[in-house]
């Protein structure tokens, strides 16, 4: 009993710790990107992206915040209409625009970036700019589909538990929704493993693409700036490939209920699940040459102000 007594104040600790610093990454990202909008009064299709991925995961870390949060601040919310299922569909969505908006992040460099001489990866490249729209249209559509697939699921379960159980008994209503709600675990494992597959394609082909290339540039003795910028390319796609695949062992894990019943797995599957949309969020800024300019202004502007003071 004090082992999960304990346990919810510690995974609380720990998303806190973790959700607002990659709230604050992802704010300054949209923000940043949002002045350049106003200014250029348009964006290319690597800032769309950017931003949108931006939007996703700070409302995504918004919202999951809130979900682990209100079981200890607030712990009958499964009772008051509709906090839980709005809580739900919010979550579901934001994860699942978080994960395709991804997908056509890496989509997006692997086009741009990888050069191969099939006609219809030809026209894909010539394209891209028409694409990309539509792309995260899609994106945005299919994320809306699974959040209210959630939202209805999430009445229809809560309604049957707590016909079944009563108010009174709240912890076996929270008890039964592991099981209760395999279907809203098998769309998002669907969607998951969708996502995944789309990331590593594209990883895997612009690796291959680079590593081609390397090689032809070694035997024609190209210049070592070229070599060097291509390998670096090739170290940025390689940390997205083993970060991505960790993220989407820990969300696998995270769905199953045998998985949640062990407290430190659970914990260790918290950790790194609210670290990847800060931790990649920043490489990305770190990766975009304006973007880090940016940054390091603006670090340096808060470090002055804070030494006046």
């Amino acid at each position: 009993q004090s082992n999960v007594t304990s346990y919810g104040p510690m995974a609380l600790a720990v998303i806190t710790l973790e959700a607002f610093p990659g709230m604050w990454i992802n704010a300054f990202l949209v923000c940043v990107l949002c002045i350049a909008w106003v200014k250029k009064k348009t964006l290319n299709s690597n800032e769309k992206i950017l931003l949108l991925l931006g939007c996703s995961r700070f409302w995504y870390l918004c919202f999951s915040w809130v979900y682990c949060s209100f079981p200890i601040t607030y712990p009958n919310y499964l009772f008051v209409q509709p906090t839980f299922q709005l809580i739900v569909l919010f979550q579901s969505f934001f994860n699942c625009s978080n994960l395709w908006v991804s997908a056509c992040l890496c989509v997006f460099y692997c086009i741009k970036i990888a050069n191969f001489r099939n006609s219809f990866f030809i026209y894909l490249k010539v394209k891209t700019d028409r694409i990309v729209p539509w792309l995260l249209l899609g994106s945005l559509l299919s994320a809306l589909a699974i959040g209210i697939i959630a939202y209805d699921i999430a009445v229809r379960e809560l309604s049957i538990n707590r016909n079944s159980t009563g108010q009174g008994n709240f912890s076996k209503v929270s008890g039964k929704m592991d099981v209760n709600f395999f279907q809203i675990y098998f769309i998002y494992g669907f969607g998951f493993v969708t996502s995944f597959t789309i990331v590593i394609s594209s990883a895997l082909l612009l690796l291959f693409s680079l590593w081609r290339h390397k090689c032809k540039m070694q035997k024609k003795s190209m210049n070592s700036l070229s070599m060097d910028a291509h390998i670096k390319a090739m170290k940025s796609i390689l940390s997205f490939f083993i970060m991505y695949s960790i993220n989407f062992i820990f969300l696998i894990l995270s769905l199953i209920p045998s998985t949640k019943e062990e407290n430190y797995m659970a914990l260790l599957s918290l950790v790194f699940l609210y670290a990847f949309p800060g931790v990649h969020s920043l490489i990305l800024i770190f990766s975009n040459p304006k973007l880090e300019k940016t940054l390091i202004k603006f670090l340096s502007c808060v470090k002055c102000k804070d030494c006046m003071r």
